[in-house]
């Protein structure tokens, strides 16, 4: 079967292109040809115009002291190693005409992440897309695995609900990674979904393992905080102190205009895994860094980022009984997590999500 994945285009977010990769991956040894569908990307400039773009970069670098590549955008210079894991690992294709879908797959996947999202999915897509307005042809299965709305509030306006209350009937099956996801499906687009785990949860360590040389260096509280703060900070600081341990961050400053370019590039995904791998301790507000904590067996501790999404994050520790992981009046949770007790919730749960993903296929 040919299937194409929909989600949010992979390009600097380690959890975006991870559970794309995985549920590539899943898809893969299912025996099913499988690329991620994305839109092509549109020319900056014209062609002939790029000498005049790069004399106006450089004018702006050294004339004007512009934090600035040259030859480069800034989006460019900062993916440029998140870039080489997606072209060495990831089947993407570029679509410039979506009606094309219809006569090249047998099913189309949208998920997993805040696809459902509006203020992110809109960022690349009107919202009918992503929920497949596109996929005419009644051939096509319509699937969605593991979407998240990111939060239990309702975005939508009563225009956007009505229009996609009608796309979503229409799909084969839907899933969320959301307790609250379930109940917003119920209540406003009338249909039943059923709750699995995000794709990155049903490959192994040693599946992430496999992709780079690893080897155990060293041992630190590695931080990967998605909005720092003085406060943040302070804490991070007792913590080492209290264990001894150095602090790693593993975040770049590529939101951040004012930091220096070499500041602003993404870590290669490798590195990214290996970190979390090698931690003593992990301390984070992102989802997905809760997730590969868990997959690598490691303690953690979760700053819950409510600007981000914060339903994602309490679900995700809800399903393991891991509710006390997160940071509450400035105290870590020190005592070790109970990882047996963990695995055996995830064997269930990933044994269903598997069934799930498989029937709605067949």
């Amino acid at each position: 079967m040919r299937i194409a994945i929909l989600t949010l285009p992979p390009h600097l977010n380690y959890g975006g292109i991870l559970q794309a990769y995985a549920l590539q991956i899943i898809l893969e040894r299912q025996g099913h040809i499988v690329n991620i569908v994305v839109p092509k990307p549109k020319p900056l400039h014209n062609g002939l115009l790029m000498p005049l773009v790069y004399i106006k970069r450089a004018i702006m670098k050294f004339v004007f002291h512009a934090n600035i590549p040259i030859w480069y955008s800034v989006n460019e210079y900062a993916s440029q190693h998140t870039r080489a894991f997606i072209n060495k690992h990831m089947n993407i294709e570029y679509v410039e005409n979506w009606d094309s879908i219809n006569d090249t797959y047998d099913a189309v996947v949208v998920g997993s992440d805040q696809i459902w999202r509006p203020k992110y999915a809109c960022y690349y897509y009107p919202l009918s897309h992503v929920f497949l307005d596109f996929v005419t042809n009644k051939r096509i299965k319509k699937i969605a695995y593991a979407v998240s709305f990111g939060t239990d509030t309702w975005e939508y306006s009563e225009e956007e609900t009505s229009m996609c209350r009608k796309l979503v009937q229409s799909f084969k099956a839907v899933s969320v990674r959301e307790s609250s996801g379930k109940v917003l499906c119920k209540e406003k687009f009338g249909v039943e979904a059923s709750f699995v785990v995000d794709p990155t949860l049903l490959l192994t360590s040693e599946d992430y393992l496999s992709l780079v040389h690893y080897q155990h260096t060293a041992s630190n509280i590695v931080t990967y905080i998605l909005d720092r703060n003085p406060s943040v900070d302070v804490l991070v600081k007792a913590l080492s102190s209290q264990l001894s341990l150095p602090v790693l961050s593993i975040n770049s400053e590529y939101e951040n205009e004012d930091a220096i370019l070499s500041k602003r590039i993404q870590a290669p995904v490798e590195k990214w895994l290996v970190s979390i791998a090698d931690a003593e301790y992990v301390i984070t507000d992102s989802f997905h860094a809760c997730v590969f904590s868990i997959i690598f067996k490691k303690n953690f501790s979760v700053i819950v980022n409510e600007a981000r999404g914060a339903s994602r994050i309490h679900s995700l520790l809800g399903l393991f009984g891991l509710q006390d992981r997160i940071i509450r009046d400035g105290v870590f949770p020190l005592h070790p997590i109970d990882y047996d007790s963990v695995y055996s919730s995830l064997d269930l749960i990933a044994k269903d999500s598997m069934s799930f993903l498989l029937s709605s296929l067949s």
